[in-house]
């Protein structure tokens, strides 16, 4: 028996979707990075200050989800779990219903990663490019060099991800419609 289900249809959340894991995981990893940034020795800001990011993180989670799950007609819940069904190319859902609301999730995604591409992808170029020539121009050749990195590695990172999730979006559909 797979740990992975609720039912025949509806996948269990697991706990890296579930609102406490992505909780956790922000806490860790804002604590984590004003560690780094500001030394072991200021850990009671670190944590002081990664609470509330944290806390902030969550209920920008959920509501999204909320406003997912009202649009298709689903619940908060099996939003994530609808993704990961899209995600790992799996079989569309058997019962009416989860097809709907599934069909409804994948022309959301499919619209929303359509609509800002053609404006994200320009203005992270434009942040990289010029925090790099910043750099450059005020003589920080190491600081401009690693800006000049990382938007090109994230950039490049983020348009792959973004078509293959169309294109996983666009199979899903087909499976849904075939």
């Amino acid at each position: 028996m797979s740990n992975t289900t609720r039912s025949e249809d509806r996948p269990r959340l697991r706990w890296q979707d579930s609102l406490w894991g992505i909780g956790v995981m922000a806490l860790v990893v804002a604590v984590g990075v004003r560690l780094l940034m500001n030394g072991a020795s200021a850990w009671p800001s670190a944590l002081l200050g990664a609470v509330p990011a944290a806390a902030w993180i969550v209920y920008l989670v959920r509501r999204r989800r909320v406003r997912d799950a009202r649009e298709v007609g689903s619940r908060p819940d099996d939003v994530p779990a609808m993704e990961r069904q899209i995600l790992e190319g799996a079989p569309a859902p058997r019962d009416p219903e989860r097809r709907r609301a599934m069909a409804e999730l994948v022309d959301s995604r499919q619209e929303r990663l359509r609509r800002n591409r053609w404006w994200a992808f320009p203005l992270l170029a434009v942040i990289f490019l010029g925090t790099a020539a910043l750099g450059y121009a005020t003589g920080s050749v190491g600081t401009g060099s690693l800006m000049l990195v990382l938007g090109i590695a994230l950039v490049g990172y983020l348009a792959w991800h973004n078509r293959r999730f169309d294109r996983r979006l666009s199979q899903m559909r087909g499976r849904l419609q075939g």
